[in-house]
C-alpha cells in the first residue's frame, strides 16, 4: 500500500486532531483496522534526529478510520514552520506500512 500525501495546518496553542478514512489496497472499500496498532510522528525534516509524537486513535476500526492528535501543550512548543509527518500501520501479521505522509504547518497565533 502506498503513502497517500496529505498536507495539513494546524495552529500553534491548540488542540489538533485530523481523521483519516484509510482503504483497502484496491481503494474500493474501507479497510478494518481491527488488531492494527499506528504510529504517527512530526519532524522537522526526514533526517532530523529528534520528533514529536502523535497520539493515534481509532474512532471506527471496523470502518477503517484513524486519527492523530497534539494536545494544545505539545503545539505551543512547536515552532512555528513546516514539518514533515507520516503515519506507520501495523498490521495483526505484524507487516508495516506507511499509509499517509506530507507537510504539517504549524502556524503562529496573535491571542
Amino acid at each position: 500500500m502506498a503513502a497517500i500525501p496529505i498536507n495539513l495546518i494546524c495552529e500553534k496553542g491548540t488542540d489538533f486532531t485530523a481523521t483519516f478514512n484509510i482503504q483497502n489496497e484496491a481503494n474500493t472499500t474501507p479497510l478494518n483496522l481491527t488488531g492494527y496498532t499506528a504510529v504517527a510522528k512530526l519532524k522537522k525534516s526526514y533526517y532530523s534526529s529528534t520528533s514529536t509524537d502523535f497520539t493515534v486513535g481509532f474512532p471506527d476500526r471496523y470502518n477503517g478510520q484513524l486519527s492523530i492528535t497534539l494536545s494544545n501543550t505539545v503545539t505551543a512548543g512547536l515552532d512555528p514552520r513546516r514539518y514533515v509527518y507520516d503515519i506507520l500501520l501495523t498490521a495483526p501479521s505484524g507487516s508495516k506500512s506507511r499509509v499517509i505522509e506530507g507537510i504539517i504547518e504549524i502556524t503562529p497565533g496573535v491571542s
